[in-house]
């Protein structure tokens, strides 16, 4: 099924959530909590609930507000749940690609959500091979659909044909062999387990309420639902939570390598990973910004929402005043139907419309998070030209986007980015505006505060800290001796 795209910003995989509270109405507690992490992923929800006795798994196509309704949480009853959220960056936004999966797995019910991507498919799929060979046949659930375009069914098949009996047995056995960025809620008809890949590329989250545990994408989904934060769940961590408590186990050494992108766009502003509040660091890369590329311009506005906190440090540094010089509709968002033709043509209108009044005339600074193709920003500024704006000063608070993402970010092909091959007075051009800056990759590391090294980059800089895809690997010439 297709899905009309106004737009060609990035877009992260999924959002995971899970809850062990006896006591607690958990499927709603998981529903707001997918609520607050519907940006990670608009194409599907689920959410598997427990009572202890059978796991019941409830999912389908759309947002969870269309998936889910007052009898259906009803009707999932119980005292452990998971939830996802998904937006596939790996296989197709299909019904049978939706989260939570379910298999039989050592004697129990077995229900996973996932969010990242796997690099080691292929290895991953010989070593499913082998174990069905050796007699798991008939305890592979996705046998008949093994490949990488579903990295949750192959981690739930290789957890499947594990010959243990014990679960906690079978995630530290399984989880070494995973390689490239995944954060996983799983549970059993009676335990709550999670797990995150050894870089700790994607945020996750441990919190406390007042009879159970919680683990989420992001403090967000803790926030909306009164859970107070513990902590991260830590990089090479598998965490198991039961009536006897949380206990939690090592599977890998940790090697730090979060997202920078979390910081700039794909978190929502009031979560905080790594200990940084995300707000105030993306209002600090606007101040940033504006020391590197200063423009003359009367108004700074932002393309809303991601392009705000950061043109408010733009204009709080710059002394620009700052405006409010396009409207969204925050009701678009991923839609199932489709815009007839001249409605498409309309492209970016259908999220945005400039307020005349407020740019007739007047030399605007435009800030926004990123450029990808540069489709987008080209449509904007034709909008903003044709409703008057003197001059349209484009400002980026990340650095060229020159490689693709290969952890989860549905990143273009890098044949598909406008930034390879091309300087930034060209992309100007392209784009049509009248100048055009980016902050730099170092500017961008001091403004989030922690240290480069412990931070992924590899959309920016090609430095690939998780080993990639060989086939991938050779076709962006990209040498994986170090990696």
């Amino acid at each position: 099924m297709s899905h009309p795209q106004v737009d060609d910003r990035p877009h992260e995989e999924c959002g995971v959530f899970g809850v062990y509270a006896p006591g607690e109405v958990v499927s709603k507690l998981t529903y707001f909590g997918l609520f607050a992490l519907q940006h990670r992923g608009q194409e599907s929800a689920g959410i598997a609930v427990s009572d202890g006795k059978r796991i019941m798994v409830f999912k389908d196509m759309g947002l969870v507000s269309q998936v889910f309704n007052e009898g259906t949480l009803n009707s999932l009853t119980g005292h452990l749940a998971i939830g996802h959220t998904r937006y596939s960056t790996a296989g197709g936004s299909v019904w049978q690609n939706a989260q939570p999966t379910f298999a039989q797995v050592a004697g129990q019910g077995l229900a996973l959500a996932h969010n990242g991507n796997l690099t080691n498919t292929d290895k991953l799929e010989e070593l499913l091979r082998s174990a069905i060979a050796e007699g798991a046949d008939d305890k592979v659930p996705h046998k008949e659909t093994m490949d990488s375009s579903n990295d949750t069914a192959l981690i739930t098949s290789l957890m499947a044909a594990h010959p243990s009996d014990s679960i906690e047995q079978i995630a530290l056995d399984v989880l070494p062999q995973l390689m490239g960025a995944f954060c996983l809620v799983f549970m059993t008809e009676n335990a709550l387990y999670a797990a995150r890949d050894p870089h700790g590329v994607r945020p996750l989250v441990l919190g406390r309420l007042e009879r159970g545990w919680v683990v989420a994408s992001e403090t967000a989904a803790l926030d909306i639902i009164g859970a107070t934060f513990v902590r991260e769940v830590e990089p090479g961590e598998f965490v198991a939570i039961d009536a006897a408590g949380l206990r939690s186990h090592h599977f890998a050494t940790p090697r730090p390598k979060g997202c920078v992108f979390e910081y700039v766009y794909l978190a929502r502003p009031d979560t905080r990973i790594a200990g940084r509040p995300v707000q105030p660091t993306r209002v600090q890369i606007g101040r940033q910004l504006a020391v590197e590329h200063p423009a003359n311009a009367d108004i700074v506005i932002p393309v809303p929402d991601s392009g705000t906190p950061a043109a408010l440090g733009y204009a709080r540094e710059s002394g620009i005043d700052f405006a409010i010089g396009l409207v969204k509709n925050a009701y678009v968002g991923r839609t199932f139907i489709q815009p007839t033709q001249t409605i498409r043509q309309l492209g970016i209108r259908l999220k945005l419309n400039p307020l005349r009044e407020v740019i007739a005339g007047k030399r605007l600074v435009v800030v926004d998070d990123s450029i990808v193709r540069g489709n987008t920003q080209r449509a904007l500024i034709r909008m903003l030209r044709a409703a008057g704006a003197a001059e349209v000063h484009v400002r980026i608070s990340s650095p060229p986007v020159q490689w693709p993402c290969f952890y989860g970010i549905d990143f273009a092909t890098r044949a598909e980015l406008i930034a390879p091959g091309l300087s930034v007075d060209e992309i100007a051009q392209a784009i049509e505006a009248d100048s055009l800056g980016f902050v730099s990759l170092a500017g961008m590391h001091a403004a989030v505060g922690l240290d480069a090294d412990l931070l992924c980059s590899a959309c920016f800089d090609g430095n690939y800290p998780i080993h990639i895809p060989g086939s991938a690997a050779a076709t962006l010439g990209i040498d994986q001796e170090d990696t």
